[in-house]
């Protein structure tokens, strides 16, 4: 058995009255990749900080190769060996991407003397290691979730560390990253590195994990080999119940369209040609590879990036879209992919992020806020979406993902949309979570909400959508009806095979 290079035990830590860890304890050997799962809430954000030295804990223990980590920091865990990859990527955006990968761990004190060729070779070097196909000179702030997701990898791997906690590494990595994600990982473990990884895609783990440890409610469940459980039971320790389905799709019959477009297209962000509509009480699932142009066709819906070519209506009526508040003025809802950088605002409390869209609901004749109506009205939507948390005055950043998930989707719930536009609503949600975000979801559309839900998910889209759209190179190349979706249909659609079922399996648009 290979030795013990990390152990968290019997780990406590409170936050404003809510115990987040009770007891809790994880092992890693050197070489072991070790999957630490559990629902949003569930302590694994907690956890991964206390070993990392962002927070210190009330009571209990980390060891490194047998010794404890005394007054612990970020610092003091990175010279250890501890490095650390988050769900969010943590980039400085007006770096260069070379700039990024090396800090931290480049030799020599403040006042050095920089060697520029140096530093983009070793960034290079880095790079590819990951697969990652990106120009060291661009700066980070250009760089698409997945590809600083990347970035964030070939950081890790120059530290050179010996213990390395990756937090969804996947969430936004297409197949073919993932698959040289894995590649990554399986060269770290041959180098003895034990790697602690956090997801909640459960069908990956038996791809690339040895053990696996579950949290529920702060506390360690048990530990089991990878080999020796099953979904459904991983599932049932993680909820504390057996979860029948995770797609509670309700049968709705789809009423008038709400959304038409024909021959639309946004020459800036390379959409061209879409046409499609979404019926009240429907969910259209929109699939296809990353780069097909799904979030962009989002953004021109809504107003960030306009179309200039095409037509579009709202309810039969021909609309112009110049501006999200117009789009939010026609009914048009939109919850972005990013939640942290535009879903919601992290240093402001819970109750200001619910209200932001819908200030004119909560406001006087006068303009001035009631604050009063905000405070109630963050609650009704606190208790409706299951939103963990003591108080709405907290700030947003206190709260797990998925509860920050929730957070941004109860502020486009308070507008009353017709329309609803979900980009990957339940990326990085667990297995629980996400399937109340899907009842959320299933109970709109019987509410006659219209909804565009996009997802790189592929049980996601065939489990929730009454029809799939799919993209390929900036247009749609095919909608096919839920009873005859099938994976490989779709997936012969997003890459241009649509001689096979995928074009047999169309539906009206």
């Amino acid at each position: 058995m290979a030795d013990l290079v990390l152990e968290a035990d019997g780990i406590d830590k409170s936050f404003a009255g809510v115990r987040a860890l009770r007891g809790a304890s994880l092992e890693l050997r050197a070489g072991e990749v070790h999957a630490l799962v559990g629902e949003n809430g569930a302590g694994k954000s907690t956890l991964v900080k206390v070993i990392t030295g962002a927070v210190i804990a009330d009571a209990g223990d980390v060891r490194l190769r047998g010794r404890v980590l005394t007054d612990p920091s970020p610092r003091k865990a990175r010279a250890a060996g501890i490095a650390a990859i988050y769900q969010q990527p943590a980039l400085f955006p007006d770096l260069t991407v070379a700039e990024n990968v090396v800090f931290g761990h480049e030799p020599g004190g403040p006042w050095r003397r920089v060697d520029w060729k140096a530093r983009r070779q070793r960034a290079a070097a880095l790079l590819a290691e990951v697969g990652a196909r990106v120009d060291p000179d661009a700066e980070a702030g250009t760089l698409t979730m997945p590809q600083q997701q990347l970035v964030e990898v070939a950081r890790a791997l120059g530290a050179e560390a010996r213990v390395l906690i990756m937090d969804e590494p996947t969430a936004s990595l297409s197949e073919e990253d993932t698959q040289n994600l894995f590649r990554v990982i399986a060269a770290l473990r041959a180098r003895g590195v034990g790697i602690v990884y956090i997801s909640h895609r459960l069908e990956e783990l038996p791809l690339v994990a040895d053990r696996v440890t579950v949290l529920r409610d702060g506390q360690t469940i048990g530990t089991r080999a990878m080999s020796g459980v099953s979904r459904s039971e991983l599932i049932q320790l993680m909820v504390g119940r057996a979860l029948e389905t995770v797609f509670p799709k309700k049968a709705v019959a789809a009423g008038d369209v709400v959304l038409a477009v024909e021959g639309f297209g946004c020459s800036l962000s390379g959409v061209h040609d879409v046409s499609l509509t979404v019926r009240a009480g429907e969910i259209l699932g929109l699939a296809g590879l990353v780069g097909a142009g799904r979030t962009e066709l989002a953004r021109a819906l809504f107003g960030l990036t306009p179309a200039d070519r095409g037509r579009i209506a709202l309810r039969g009526r021909p609309v112009r879209i110049h501006s999200p508040a117009e789009a939010i003025a026609h009914g048009i809802a939109y919850l972005p992919e990013d939640r942290r950088r535009h879903g919601v605002i992290l240093p402001m409390a819970i109750a200001p992020n619910v209200s932001l869209a819908s200030l004119d609901r909560i406001s006087g004749a006068g303009g001035a806020i009631d604050f009063g109506r905000e405070k109630r009205t963050a609650a009704e939507y606190v208790q409706r979406l299951g939103i963990k948390t003591p108080a709405t005055y907290l700030p947003a950043a206190s709260l797990s993902g998925g509860n920050q998930q929730k957070v941004a989707l109860a502020r486009w719930l308070v507008t009353q949309p017709s329309l609803l536009v979900l980009d990957e609503p339940t990326q990085g949600i667990d297995v629980g979570a996400k399937s109340e975000i899907h009842a959320l979801i299933s109970d709109l559309a019987d509410e006659g909400t219209a909804i565009l839900m996009i997802s790189s998910e592929l049980p996601e889209v065939l489990g929730m959508s009454d029809r799939i759209a799919v993209m390929r190179a900036g247009t749609v190349v095919a909608t096919i009806a839920r009873e005859v979706a099938t994976p490989e249909g779709v997936m012969a659609a997003a890459f241009g095979h649509t001689a096979g079922g995928s074009a047999a399996a169309r539906a009206p648009a």
